[in-house]
């Protein structure tokens, strides 16, 4: 599994699975039925409203539509953070390979190259350079230093069952009371991303930041892993408990 490293709205170093080929496949054939959408869309219009016998209307219609379908990536990728369509119903999104957002040159590399990745190969040329490459570039995505990310962390709130109260549990940290479900789903994502690749890096990042968060100032003892790990079960249980006092 490939990964690259990014920062959270939360300032967290944490990283995040590369976009699978199939996933880019599925992104692009959304973005082209969106235009076969349009396209018959306009016929239908065209038909009612009878503007078909106009010669003037029709190359105008056409020169719209071309327009739309060459710049729609560029356009749609600078003012939608990385994402066309297609690749935000994917949950799939462009990043740098340095994990930050792509600069404007980038994204202009990268359509550029959409000529001989698509129009000149026939798709060929992108499809088999994100076969064989590392990263699941495709010819462009390498000359732009770009990759494509699942936007989405591999934990959801969904999985973290919130386990009722234990009686005789008291929490360490109540100051995690501040923190809110998306912080809590980050922490854990951080702490499943350590066990499965050891990255001890991540997990400094993500607990200095949480104790500036929180304002811990008091020496903590215990070592970064069993901090995140105490600060998840602390929200666990005290979210519990309020769970049961509202019920009741």
């Amino acid at each position: 599994m490939q990964t690259i490293r990014i920062t959270t709205p939360q300032n967290i170093d944490i990283d995040y699975e590369i976009a699978g080929i199939g996933e880019r496949i599925v992104a692009r054939l959304i973005d082209m039925g969106l235009f076969i959408v349009i396209l018959f869309a306009g016929l239908i219009i065209a038909g009612i409203t009878g503007s078909m016998g106009s010669e003037l209307t029709i190359t105008i219609l056409v020169i719209i539509y071309a327009i739309m379908f060459v710049f729609y990536d560029l356009i749609c990728e600078i003012t939608m953070n990385g994402q066309s369509f297609g690749k935000r119903i994917m949950k799939i999104k462009i990043i740098s390979l340095n994990g930050a957002r792509p600069t404007l040159g980038q994204y202009m590399l990268r359509w550029l190259f959409r000529i001989v990745d698509f129009s000149l190969t026939f798709q060929a040329c992108g499809l088999i350079c994100a076969a064989v490459s590392d990263k699941t570039q495709r010819l462009g995505d390498i000359v732009a230093g770009t990759t494509l990310i699942k936007t989405h962390p591999r934990t959801t709130i969904d999985t973290l069952a919130f386990t009722p109260a234990v009686e005789n549990y008291v929490p360490v940290f109540n100051e995690v009371t501040q923190l809110k479900d998306h912080d809590i789903v980050i922490l854990q994502e951080v702490i499943n991303t350590y066990v499965k690749t050891g990255n001890t890096e991540i997990v400094y990042s993500a607990a200095r930041r949480t104790k500036e968060l929180l304002a811990i100032t008091q020496q903590v003892k215990m070592d970064d892993l069993r901090f995140l790990q105490t600060v998840v079960k602390d929200y666990n249980y005290l979210v519990s408990v309020n769970d049961q006092l509202i019920n009741n």
